[in-house]
């Protein structure tokens, strides 16, 4: 009996440092992109034109990187929080909570152009940190260089907020191996002519990360096979209350096949420049995560192009209880 179980102690011993091993090598091996470059980003009057546009009404820097204020319909980012930071991702539906990170000088103010670049396309901060892709950078990966460039501009001339102390970033086991596998080298690709309104669709759609809020996930946070803007992912604005994403697939009983394009784009025309509404009492639990307020600022043709692309994708059926209770609870 001694004998078995020196046997087992030891093969304990292998196991743990079996264990280690493997652990080291994913510290080691990964995140696995390339050096930041040696870069600096011109601010020409058509970049930060352009780095607005983009900041503001698409990728969605500015909502992200702000504080929202929940009690008002949408959750319209509080003024004077541009770019601060502090909002937090995670309120038990998933397996992380984490807390965006200041974006204006006070954060960023000492990285080169290039550590901002690699960190927006590549998933790496500035000191290796591999960045959990709740930061959308395999979507900027595939936005054009100059499209990238632009933003970076524009971020360049954001006031200093001041920087809250945040708690850090917690992942679920296996998620902080797997975040670190995650960072790759850019794939760059032009700005399609907006004459092809579908190709244009489809850049933008990527660049406004559509597909992570109306992609059905599993427990971990995986896009569910087959199920490309279905809707139904579950989310919590402000920690309060439950909203499923709406299906945007062209499926007509369930999604927007019936919709027509001017009704599409007249969707977002109704949130430009308009206050929004307080809510009150129960109300906030009817709220909503999508930040209506800033892509409403996208153009019209823009939206029409996404209109377009969004025809082009297989109609699934799929009928989201908007406001329904969680399954087993």
């Amino acid at each position: 009996m001694r004998r078995i179980g020196k046997w087992l102690l030891g093969l304990g011993g292998l196991l743990v440092v079996a264990a280690g091993l493997f652990v080291a090598y994913f510290f080691v091996r990964y995140p696995d992109v390339p050096a930041a470059e040696d870069v600096r980003v011109a601010a020409t009057p058509e970049r930060l034109a352009r780095g607005q546009y983009l900041v503001e009404n698409v990728v969605g820097c500015v909502v992200c990187h702000a504080e929202r204020d929940f009690d008002k319909y949408t959750g319209p980012v509080v003024d004077g929080t541009q770019g601060a930071g502090g909002q937090r991702f995670g309120f038990g539906l998933e397996p992380f909570v984490i807390y965006t990170k200041n974006i204006t000088p006070t954060g960023v103010g000492d990285w080169t152009d290039g550590e901002l670049i690699r960190a927006i396309t590549a998933g790496v901060g500035r000191d290796g940190t591999p960045l959990f892709p709740l930061m959308p950078y395999p979507h900027y990966a595939k936005m054009a260089r100059d499209d990238i460039e632009a933003i970076v501009a524009y971020l360049r001339t954001l006031p200093a907020r001041p920087a809250a102390e945040l708690p850090a970033r917690q992942l679920n086991f296996p998620l902080p191996l797997v975040v670190r596998t995650i960072p790759a080298a850019p794939s760059h690709r032009p700005v399609p002519p907006s004459s092809d309104r579908v190709a244009y669709g489809e850049y933008l759609v990527n660049a406004a990360v559509c597909s992570d809020c109306h992609t059905p996930m599993d427990d971990q946070g995986a896009p569910l096979p087959g199920m490309d803007f279905a809707g139904g992912t579950p989310f919590m604005p402000g920690g309060i209350g439950l909203v499923r994403s709406a299906n945007i697939t062209p499926d007509a009983g369930t999604g927007i096949g019936t919709w027509t394009e001017d009704q599409f784009v007249d969707k977002f025309r109704a949130f430009r420049g308009a206050p929004a509404r307080t809510l009150a009492g129960d109300e906030r639990l009817q709220n909503t995560e999508m930040p209506w307020g800033n892509y409403a600022g996208m153009t019209d043709d823009d939206l029409r192009a996404i209109y377009a692309f969004l025809r082009t994708q297989k109609p699934i059926v799929n009928r989201v209880d908007k406001h329904g209770p969680l399954a087993g609870r």
